[in-house]
């Protein structure tokens, strides 16, 4: 437990140092800007030229003066006062500088960019080979490729269809998604898709830092314990860290894989028949219905016969055990019956 405290309170003090440094910057960068404004100030008076920068911040340059022998004592004290201020800003402006570049260089992004295209071409192999040369050409890969034929009507010709994904570099995204639009004959549908995920990624490294901070702190207290309770503890929380480490790190290895490789999914397929439409009028419409009504008819004599089919064997193996069980029971009950009397009496 003691090894805990200590932790906990070297994470405390780690925070106090991390404010400590962040308010001295802040009072070195106003004292920076106030010694910029003197500088700006004696330089005016004194005249003194500013010299463009690159920067935000403007370099004043004093001019030099020849000073002459002798005398001039306090104008050469002047002179000596305006040109350490002058240097001092040069100095603190050129700090300034170097640290609004650093602070402003330009991040690289994390842009996942997909696309799905829907081709038609009369040969799908054909535009199959032609995807895969694209896509190799740019330096990618196919990743998958599916083949299917579809069903289609009797005496229709066969329709066929090819599903590729390809992956390729991000920087070659946009000519190998030139190129495998031309491997079809007409695009029907495209649909290309971008997702910034630059911030989840400068997160997940702040946050890998911080754990990676975290286990070297750890380290060091399970290197100072002393008893067997310490250090199983020590160790459970270690064993922690890492794991939240690695899976940190799957994700971001996930997610430079997917920014470094763009994937473009397309689907190859043939023409669509184009289907005559037909003219409806009363002769049409009495055809129509009189093969509508033959196919009731049709029907009605099927489900008759299948009717049939199925009563059979149910009539043969209950009816006839049925009827033989009655006709039993029906002797009985006839020798059982007394003779009733007859109602002509016997002379």
């Amino acid at each position: 437990m003691r090894l805990l405290v200590i932790g906990l309170l070297l994470c405390v003090t780690v925070s106090i140092l991390g404010c400590h440094s962040a308010l001295n910057e802040s009072r070195k960068t106003s004292s920076a800007k106030q010694s910029s404004e003197a500088a700006e100030e004696q330089a005016r008076g004194g005249g003194g030229k500013p010299v463009a920068s690159s920067g935000a911040f403007p370099i004043m340059v004093q001019p030099m003066t020849a000073k002459a022998p002798g005398g001039g004592g306090g104008g050469g004290g002047g002179g000596r006062n305006a040109g350490s201020i002058t240097d001092d800003a040069s100095a603190v402006s050129l700090a300034s500088i170097s640290t609004v570049y650093a602070a402003g260089e330009p991040v690289d992004r994390k842009i996942i960019r997909n696309a799905d295209l829907t081709l038609e071409t009369e040969s799908p192999t054909e535009g199959l080979r032609k995807i895969t040369a694209a896509a190799e050409s740019h330096g990618g890969f196919v990743v998958t490729s599916e083949f299917k034929q579809n069903p289609v009507s009797a005496g229709a010709k066969p329709s066929q269809s090819v599903t590729v994904v390809a992956r390729v570099p991000a920087s070659q995204f946009a000519s190998a998604l030139e190129q495998i639009r031309s491997a079809g004959d007409r695009v029907v549908s495209e649909k290309v898709s971008g997702q910034d995920v630059s911030e989840e990624y400068l997160d997940i490294e702040a946050r890998l830092r911080n754990k990676k901070a975290l286990e070297g702190q750890f380290l060091d207290i399970m290197k100072q314990a002393h008893k067997v309770e310490d250090a199983l503890d020590v160790q459970t929380q270690l064993a922690d860290v890492r794991t939240e480490i690695e899976r940190l790190e799957g994700r971001r290895r996930f997610l430079e894989n997917q920014a470094a490789l763009s994937t473009i999914t397309t689907t190859l397929q043939m023409p669509q028949p184009i289907v005559a439409t037909t003219t409806s009028g009363f002769g049409t419409t009495i055809k129509h219905a009189f093969g509508d009504a033959v196919d009731t008819a049709a029907s009605i004599i099927l489900f008759v016969i299948q009717a049939v089919i199925v009563l059979v064997p149910i009539a043969v193996c209950f009816g006839l055990p049925g009827w033989f069980l009655w006709r039993v029971l029906r002797r009985r009950i006839l020798v059982r019956r007394p003779a009733e009397p007859s109602p002509i009496p016997s002379e």
